[in-house]
């Protein structure tokens, strides 16, 4: 008996569905549990909600941080440490999160690395209250660490920050913070300044030890020094 093409695949494929193999398959998993997309008969596609404008303001961008459910902080226990100082000021400090002794105190860069951070803002003319201060994430995440999505979203965050901000020049404390805001393979040394993109154009940059590393570490204190006297030199040439 000769067995045509036709009758051959018929009887394959109702192998396979006996089998309990009724559809496509592929190698990656598939929910066959999610609703379908589709909409039904005499129903309109869902409307997709159109993405929020981001702040026009300073004053409006802090209360934007302190209140919308979507910042990755929202997950994290705590209440947010919200920045501090005056725009256009002469200096913008960027930390990563805040520490275990800025969240007992609802202060940003508190007790002894506050100190330090007092110290190192006089030894350049400046005080707390002449510097904006804030940090990559209001509140402080469990344990620390942050997941790299979350990562990024700050640093696009911070960068609309910065430019409403509008600081004269920009110190970022901390590797984390680093990293995050200026990866750069710049043959620069460490002391230079360094342009900033952010939303609005560019400010001068310069990174070094958050002052956590810096009571740990003393030796550091003197590298520290010298990207102070940087901003010194460009503010009194």
């Amino acid at each position: 008996m000769q067995v045509t093409e036709a009758a051959a695949a018929g009887a394959f494929l109702a192998w396979w569905a006996q089998a309990g193999v009724d559809c496509a398959t592929g190698e990656a998993p598939v929910n066959w549990l999610r609703p379908s997309p589709m909409p039904r008969a005499g129903q309109s596609a869902p409307s997709i909600a159109p993405i929020a404008e981001k702040p026009r303001t300073l004053e409006a961008f802090q209360q934007w941080l302190a209140t919308d459910p979507a910042q990755p902080e929202r997950g994290w226990h705590g209440q947010p440490i919200l920045p501090t100082g005056p725009a256009m000021a002469r200096l913008m400090v960027v930390t990563d999160m805040p520490d275990p002794a800025d969240v007992a105190a609802a202060s940003l860069l508190a007790e002894r690395a506050g100190l330090l951070l007092d110290a190192m803002l006089a030894a350049i003319g400046l005080a707390r209250g002449d510097i904006y201060l804030t940090s990559l994430f209001l509140s402080r995440a469990p344990g620390g660490m942050v997941e790299a999505a979350d990562l990024g979203v700050a640093a696009e965050r911070m960068r609309s920050h910065v430019a409403l901000a509008a600081p004269r020049r920009l110190l970022i404390l901390g590797d984390r913070t680093t990293r995050a805001l200026m990866p750069s393979n710049d043959s620069r040394p460490a002391d230079a300044l360094r342009p900033f993109n952010h939303d609005g154009g560019t400010v001068p940059a310069l990174a070094t030890f958050h002052p956590r590393l810096l009571l740990g570490q003393p030796a550091a204190k003197a590298e520290c020094w010298r990207v102070l006297q940087s901003l010194i030199e460009e503010d009194h040439p």
